[in-house]
């Protein structure tokens, strides 16, 4: 494991005298599949309340073990994972799934209603909201990623990039603590991969981000944990393990031809 100073929270972070409650904490955790597969040995790592973090690694890593663990997808395991100060587990689900939004890879996952509003409406509506406060969850979360005028459309309609936005709104819809992404910017183009990166800045939302995208990486995201073989094997400033050449050989990890990110100065 690469040692790397802790990194201060992003800019909207809670602070102040006591200690915040961290949206995510991950201790020991450990997994194997019924066929006998170990994908988790023993995860260790925190995230702060407003932070935006990506999580990087090679394929089988374990990337989307860890994920589904996050919102009780996949339980059983050894170790415990916390959101928000509650331990996800049978006696608070319900609560720990209103927290936790993941926005898969495939929007098409996610939309399947006849209409973007109902499509966005159709979480808290299943939660029990009606009415008023039901139209203005729906009315919030479509504005926060640009898709209001496209409320009345059917999701099919719409490109690949608008679905995307679309199903962000959907998650968003819930109010919930952290934002998982899966990959957010595949298959985007340049306008529509840009568009995504705006919006993800300006959300008041713990953000996780997993993708093999790295320079969207650090463009997005001030801090990087690396997951191999089932373990955290760096946590630190995204820039810093990008420009790690033998880290990132290490752990099978490439940035595209002529990307140096020692040539990126990243904002506040």
């Amino acid at each position: 494991m690469t040692p790397v100073p802790p990194v201060t929270p992003v800019p909207g972070s809670s602070t102040g005298s006591a200690a915040p409650v961290p949206s995510l904490e991950v201790a020991g955790l450990a997994f194997a599949y019924p066929d006998g597969h170990q994908a988790l040995f023993g995860v260790d790592f925190t995230v702060g309340r407003g932070e935006r973090v990506a999580l990087l690694g090679p394929n089988g890593a374990g990337k989307t073990t860890l994920v589904l663990h996050l919102n009780g997808i996949l339980t059983a395991g050894a170790g415990t994972v916390t959101v928000a100060g509650l331990p996800v587990g049978r006696q608070h689900m319900a609560e720990i799934r209103r927290k936790v939004g993941i926005v898969f890879q495939d929007p098409d996952d996610q939309l399947f209603m006849p209409s973007v509003r109902e499509d966005v409406a159709f979480g808290p509506a299943s939660a029990g909201l009606r009415g008023p406060e039901l139209e203005a969850r729906v009315r919030t979360a479509l504005e926060q990623v640009g898709m209001a005028a496209f409320a009345d459309r059917p999701p099919h309609h719409l490109s690949f990039g608008q679905r995307r936005r679309v199903a962000v709104a959907t998650v968003l819809a819930m109010e919930p603590e952290i934002l998982v992404l899966d990959e957010p910017s595949s298959n985007l183009d340049p306008a529509s991969r840009r568009e995504l990166a705006d919006i993800l800045r300006s959300l008041d939302v713990t953000v996780l981000m997993v993708t093999h995208d790295l320079p969207y990486a650090l463009e997005l995201c001030p801090r990087a944990l690396i997951l191999s073989e089932g373990v955290i094997a760096a946590d630190g400033r995204t820039g810093e393990l990008l420009s790690d050449d033998d880290l990132m050989r290490e752990h099978r990890l490439e940035l595209p031809f002529g990307f140096d990110p020692r040539s990126v100065t990243m904002g506040a």
